[in-house]
């Protein structure tokens, strides 16, 4: 017969055995399921698309029985029908000339009937009606910075310094033949600053091209050393830091039956940024927004396409700190004399209405929210849609507002980051949304009513089955006093709020970056789920400075990069102390690129706060850092050299308190490698032991599988350590 204390461990035991297979479910996550296991990651729909000249139809691929097809579906009804089959598509490539395909390629619509197919430097047309397909025009297989006009006819396409293009019966034309390679054509300039993401720009019908013309001949060669061949060997660079001579660019215009070039006239001083590149409906202008290098003056000009010559300036802005012109201009249907212009001049980016007199006609938008993106028009052109931010900028959401004035109108209504497509009618936006419970929702909505037309996508929980903790947004006030703070606090599965935890602290706090949001998984990622499986407070707080709060939120660090930011994550640290399961002897700190910066400056500016830090890529003295981001943030080092000084890490490596482990990439041609090595010879030269590590052969982020081992480093480090 059993005892009591007997029978209570027989239970035990036997309530043990009970929980077993339910703790078998759930899964731990791997360095490899949180950087390659694609798996993990919310599904989504391949190659979604609008088919223009369709009524309101939209495509994707999905494969079906090991098989990929493109299926089609009104934006009224959740019917698909199947448009092309692989093999169908593949057959027809094939007896064109081109490769077998076994996945579907990359393929987009010309009309409600074709496809375009592109393959080696051959374009494609695939009929689909007839499930032929035949060559439409070719260009250099080796070619970069390809860019189709927006009549897919013709191909504009860089090698090396110089930019050609290809039409039907004029393949691989020759733009320009520039012999230096420091004169460069048809590329992004200003280190894509300013909202620039290409050096190309069709006119509406695609008979003129312009283009950047960047002379960097100019600007100083910056050695970086590859090590893959023996022996190894310098590729210089052309990086102009803060301070020094930067680059000249001019903007030229190609016309494509002349094959003549004329340059704009964009005149003195050389040393401007000329973005936003913009062609009136008619081809006949070219509008541009005329920084000057100190940023804080912009022209909005207009050009003349045929002769390049000045026309006149529509309007101005200016701003005692800066002003940072990223959008084009942007049409209004049928109105070829009225633009939407983009501006933060009252605070926030907001959208303005006017002519292309240069007369304001109205602002269209107001608040203390900021347009994201415009998404276009209404079908009758009353109505611009758009993304902007909500709930203190934690949200995405779709809204209308009518040109002719008026209040906002939401399409998007529920809570999430949602981001829309328009449809080419204007009646309808692809709504791709996710909340910090729901990992993605697609869905088309009706521009007029908000309704639900067809839903295309319920993306089912990725990571079910797997052991991950809590995720809550938090919100924390900033050093001022005054502003709120978003932030993100994980904790582990099996939480035990008597336990004391180490805490690692993730950060970026630079500009244009936020990393908490509510969208799938509150912006986290699959590796701090994985670092709160292993037992860590993992904890993430944007500060001033970071993007999408309004301007005032971001010029808080102002000629003083590193200071705001500083105190506000020391805002977050007091909070952190102030939650009893966090060990307050063991937090920890790691960023990357500026967070890297932030790291370092967390652990020197405030020694002691942080018992161990990892800064990776990270910038050290900002007089070595680019021309045209850092002295918008800092003025130049003449303007500011107590603003420099006082951001310098160099002058803080004496402060260092626990452990520091740098990382950087041998060819970095962002943060370049001098960075990291001046703050090693200052700790030498002042017998401070601090740990180091590089990645040959990787620029700024080390990516591929090589990611994995980054993290393996980098957990390890805080295993060790923390």
């Amino acid at each position: 017969m059993l005892t009591l204390p007997s029978r209570l461990a027989l239970l035990l035991g036997l309530a043990l055995v009970l929980q077993l297979p339910a703790r078998a479910q759930q899964k731990l996550l791997t360095m490899e399921d949180a950087f390659l296991n694609r798996s993990l990651q919310p599904q989504n729909l391949r190659q979604l698309t609008w088919i223009p000249g369709s009524n309101d139809e939209y495509s994707y691929v999905r494969t079906t029985g090991g098989q990929d097809e493109l299926v089609r579906g009104a934006a009224t009804t959740d019917k698909l029908t199947t448009a092309v089959p692989v093999a169908q598509l593949s057959a027809a490539l094939k007896a064109a000339g081109a490769d077998e395909a076994k996945a579907f390629p990359a393929v987009q619509w010309l009309n409600a009937g074709t496809l375009l197919v592109t393959s080696k430097g051959q374009v494609y047309g695939y009929t689909v009606a007839t499930g032929q397909a035949s060559k439409l025009l070719a260009y250099d297989p080796a070619a970069e910075n390809v860019e189709m006009d927006p009549t897919k006819t013709r191909v504009a396409y860089t090698k090396a310094q110089n930019l050609y293009i290809s039409l039907a019966g004029r393949e691989n034309e020759a733009v320009t033949q520039e012999p230096n390679p420091g004169i460069v054509n048809g590329q992004a300039a200003h280190r894509s600053e300013f909202g620039i993401t290409k050096g190309t720009f069709w006119s509406p019908q695609g008979r003129k091209l312009a283009f950047y013309r960047m002379d960097q001949t100019m600007v100083t060669d910056y050695p970086l050393v590859t090590v893959l061949p023996v022996p190894a060997q310098a590729t210089p660079i052309k990086y102009p830091m803060a301070g020094d001579k930067s680059h000249e660019v001019t903007v030229g215009i190609y016309d494509v039956e002349s094959r003549k070039t004329v340059f704009l006239q964009t005149g003195e001083p050389r040393e401007q940024y000329l973005t936003n590149l913009s062609w009136s409906p008619d081809e006949k202008f070219i509008y541009v927004a005329v920084l000057n290098r100190g940023q804080n003056h912009m022209e909005l000009k207009q050009y003349d396409a045929t002769s390049g010559a000045f026309v006149k300036t529509l309007f101005e802005e200016k701003d005692d700190k800066y002003v940072e012109p990223q959008h084009s201009l942007l049409f209004v249907p049928g109105k070829a004399d009225q633009f939407v212009w983009q501006s933060q001049r009252d605070g926030y980016n907001h959208l303005y209405l006017y002519s292309t007199g240069g007369k304001l006609l109205r602002q269209l938008t107001k608040g203390n929210f900021v347009v994201t993106e415009v998404l276009g028009f209404d079908a009758k052109g009353k109505e611009v849609i758009f993304t902007a931010t909500a709930t203190d900028g934690l949200e995405r959401q779709i809204q209308a507002v009518g040109l002719g004035g008026g209040k906002l109108r939401r399409v998007s209504t529920a809570a999430g980051t949602h981001a829309g497509t328009l449809s080419p009618s204007g009646k309808y936006v692809l709504d791709n949304y996710s909340s910090s419970t729901i990992p993605r929702l697609i869905q088309t909505l009706s521009v007029a009513t908000g309704k639900v037309g067809a839903t295309l996508l319920t993306a089912p929980n990725p990571v079910e089955g797997y052991a991950l903790g809590q995720t809550r947004l938090v919100t924390v006030k900033a050093a001022d006093g005054q502003t709120t703070l978003n932030a993100r606090l994980i904790t582990p599965p099996n939480f035990d709020a008597g336990k004391k935890y180490p805490t690692v602290v993730y950060l970026y706090g630079g500009p244009h970056v936020q990393l908490v949001t509510n969208s799938w998984l509150s912006g986290s990622n699959l590796w701090m789920q994985l670092m709160a499986q292993k037992g860590y407070v993992v904890f993430t707080i944007d500060s001033r400075g970071s993007g999408n709060r309004g301007r005032a939120f971001e010029q808080a660090t102002f000629r003083q990069l590193g200071t705001a930011e500083m105190a506000d994550q020391l805002q977050g640290v007091d909070y952190l102390k102030s939650l009893p399961y966090v060990d307050q002897t063991r937090i920890g700190i790691h960023g990357w690129s500026f967070g890297g910066f932030m790291t370092t400056t967390m652990m020197t500016r405030s020694p002691g706060t942080f018992k161990v830090g990892i800064g990776g890529g990270p910038v050290i003295d900002w007089r070595l850092y680019e021309v045209m981001y850092t002295e918008r943030y800092m003025d130049t080092p003449q303007e500011n050299p107590e603003g420099y000084a006082q951001a310098n890490l160099l002058n803080y490596v004496d402060k260092l308190r626990g452990r520091l482990l740098l990382i950087h990439g041998t060819v970095d041609d962002v943060v370049v490698w001098q960075h990291s090595l001046d703050y090693l010879k200052t700790a030498v030269d002042k017998g401070i032991q601090l740990d180091y590590f590089v990645y040959p052969g990787h620029p700024h982020n080390v990516g591929g599988k090589d990611r994995v081992h980054l993290y393996h480093k980098i957990t390890q480090y805080f295993d060790e350590h923390l």
